[in-house]
């Protein structure tokens, strides 16, 4: 019963949701509106590739579906993405304290000079838990004014999305007891490698989403996913129009999502398919336009 309640919240009460979580919503609506007209044409299975470049937004989207559509997350399925967690944590506030050194901003206290050592040190691949020690490191990093100087100008270098977020909950999750929430796991990053598969059942139709990976390295895979799509979902994020990609460091993100929704809308394999486009990261956007001038990337833009 509480089940029923939460999903119809979810579904219902988008004030409360994140940016993320509204954008998967307005998709599972175009999504329903593509399934009625499959109905229609008495076909029980669609297939529907999401592309976009990576860190777009594709993998939250699946988790979202896996939530309203699919048998969600146990709390079992929960702490498997605990590790993740931690370690996203790690990553971001060693790209943060990194970043402090090659943008010489000082820290406003002078512990934190030794903690960024601390942290540095870290393997991130080995990390499983929150040790107290580093938490106490991360808790007084995170609450250094030059930290917070460093976090304002990320788009200089390569920063999680979900930073702050895990950062505000850090100490949620160092508790002994700690479960990830839904919002956890939806928050988490991990890049998507290969071509990975999901079935979801609505409207009584087998909706199977073909996810591949964002990265360039990774579209080489795509080819033979092309065949016999009855729909595509590209993913955009909007707020990386003064970003570079992580894979080469010079490339603009957003022109590179530019690059490949052209080339994608372009392309024969996809001559009779439909073309959902989403903008993600309005929120994110919002916020980094007051400080960045979206000309300085784009002079088009008027």
């Amino acid at each position: 019963k509480m089940g029923g309640c939460w999903k119809w919240c979810y579904q219902t009460c988008t004030c409360c949701l994140s940016e993320d979580e509204r954008k998967s919503i307005a998709i599972d609506k175009q999504i329903k509106k593509m399934l009625a007209d499959q109905k229609k044409r008495e076909r029980r299975e669609i297939k529907v590739l999401l592309l976009g470049t990576g860190e777009s937004g594709k993998t939250t989207f699946i988790k979202q579906m896996r939530i309203i559509h699919g048998k969600g997350y146990t709390e079992e399925d929960r702490r498997a993405f605990a590790k993740q967690v931690f370690q996203n944590i790690f990553t971001a506030i060693k790209a943060m304290t990194a970043a402090m050194s090659v943008l010489r901003i000082p820290y406003t206290n002078q512990k934190n000079e030794t903690y960024a050592q601390q942290i540095q040190a870290v393997d991130i691949h080995q990390v499983t838990h929150l040790d107290r020690r580093y938490v106490d490191a991360i808790q007084s990093l995170w609450a250094d004014a030059g930290v917070k100087m460093c976090y304002s100008r990320r788009r200089e270098y390569q920063l999680l999305d979900s930073t702050e977020y895990f950062m505000t909950n850090l100490m949620r999750i160092a508790a002994n007891d700690y479960i990830p929430s839904d919002q956890d796991v939806l928050r988490v990053r991990f890049p998507t490698t290969g071509i990975n598969d999901y079935s979801f059942v609505v409207e009584k139709i087998t909706l199977r989403i073909v996810d591949v990976g964002g990265q360039k390295s990774e579209r080489r895979k795509w080819i033979h996913c092309f065949e016999n799509v009855t729909s595509l979902i590209f993913l955009a994020s909007l707020s990386e129009y003064d970003q570079v990609l992580e894979e080469n460091q010079i490339d603009n993100r957003m022109q590179e999502s530019l690059t490949l929704f052209y080339t994608t809308i372009h392309s024969p394999w996809f001559a009779n398919s439909s073309i959902i486009l989403f903008l993600n990261k309005m929120d994110i956007l919002a916020e980094k336009i007051k400080m960045s001038d979206l000309q300085n990337y784009f002079p088009g833009f008027h």
